[in-house]
């Protein structure tokens, strides 16, 4: 009997399946200063100690989306180990925030099942919660993804595709305990512009690209413990589609998140995101631009000194977007969209 691992096939989910990932992950000072210098993020809220006590925090807590990566990466080895893509994201809420030294752990539970018509693959949706070393929930999402068959003939399971949120309702978006932001300060922050300065419908090209190298997108994947095989094994990438080692999606999001520092200066927290989608493959040596519309503003309740954003952002590889590359009037896509991006972000008054 062997004692190594191979991972979860399609055929191996089952409907209602509960799943306890390992390995418990204690985040370090170290993670974040290893975070930033793959991304350079410049938010100050995550930067800075000081300024997140001015806010009312103990000291900075994680970037949201680097609590994401450490959770979703728990969940890789169970959930998507073998597979071809992850293919979207929807009901993603951050619940309580993370600080260095806080330790996570992840379950997951598999709420959707669905054959693919080529009877080599299939979608498996599961819902995945984070928690800290409380107990208290740091992050609760659900996320689709295309995984391969072992057994072509194994029997498709009966299709279940969840019913899921078109988005989180803004009662439901968590603010930070302790956040106050009525002292705010633009000028460290880097950006006069806050919530009542954007508009629904405005669009935001946030300039700046950022290349990405074979090592550098290797050593973030590493640094979340995702061992998705597709992002490392260049052996087995040889005989697919693309020949190469694909970039893992969440790598995108967060150069698209900093590279949104550029226009999005004080969107200071990601409250939850409503829904994403990987539209295209990247690979080492793509540069990644990014443009953002607003889609909503709402006032948070209870609140006067903050106020939530509905951003879309959309990531391009190799071309930038200054004219706001998206869907034609063909409704395809601009074949240099990689990422399509909804979530709510909290922003000062």
């Amino acid at each position: 009997m062997t004692k190594t691992v191979a991972g979860n096939y399609f055929e191996d989910f089952t409907l209602g399946q509960q799943i306890a990932h390992a390995t418990p992950r204690t985040v370090t000072e170290g993670d974040v200063a290893a975070y930033n210098a793959l991304y350079g993020s410049r938010f100050a809220m995550n930067s800075a100690d000081t300024f997140a006590m001015d806010s009312g925090l103990p000291c900075a807590p994680l970037d949201d989306v680097l609590t994401f990566h450490f959770v979703f990466g728990k969940t890789v080895p169970d959930v998507s180990l073998n597979a071809v893509a992850n293919l979207g994201y929807a009901d993603v809420q951050f619940k309580a925030r993370v600080y260095p030294g806080d330790t996570i752990t992840a379950i997951s539970e598999v709420i959707g099942l669905k054959e693919n018509s080529n009877g080599k693959t299939g979608v498996v949706y599961v819902r995945s919660v984070g928690l800290n070393q409380d107990g208290e929930e740091v992050l609760n999402y659900v996320r689709w993804v295309m995984v391969n068959k072992k057994n072509f003939d194994a029997p498709a399971p009966e299709a279940v595709v969840p019913d899921l949120p078109e988005s989180v309702a803004v009662a439901d978006l968590t603010i930070p305990l302790g956040l106050d932001l009525s002292a705010y300060n633009r000028v460290l922050a880097g950006s006069q512009h806050v919530w009542g300065d954007y508009y629904v419908g405005e669009k935001i090209d946030h300039v700046d690209g950022i290349t990405m190298e074979e090592a550098e997108h290797m050593m973030a994947t590493r640094l979340y413990q995702n061992t998705a095989r597709v992002h490392f094994n260049q052996i087995m990438q040889a005989d697919s589609r693309f020949g190469r080692r694909l970039i893992y999606g969440g790598h995108i999001i967060s150069l698209a998140r900093a590279i949104s520092f550029n226009g999005l200066g004080n969107a200071c927290f990601v409250a939850a995101i409503n829904g994403g989608a990987h539209v295209a493959p990247s690979f080492g040596g793509d540069t990644i631009f990014a443009w953002s519309e607003v889609l909503d503003k709402a006032d948070v309740p209870g609140r006067d000194d903050l106020g939530a954003l509905r951003i879309r952002t959309i990531g391009t590889k190799n071309q930038p977007c200054a004219e706001f590359p998206d869907k034609g009037e063909d409704v395809k896509r601009d074949p240099a969209v990689v990422l399509d991006l909804d979530y709510w972000v909290l922003m000062p008054k």
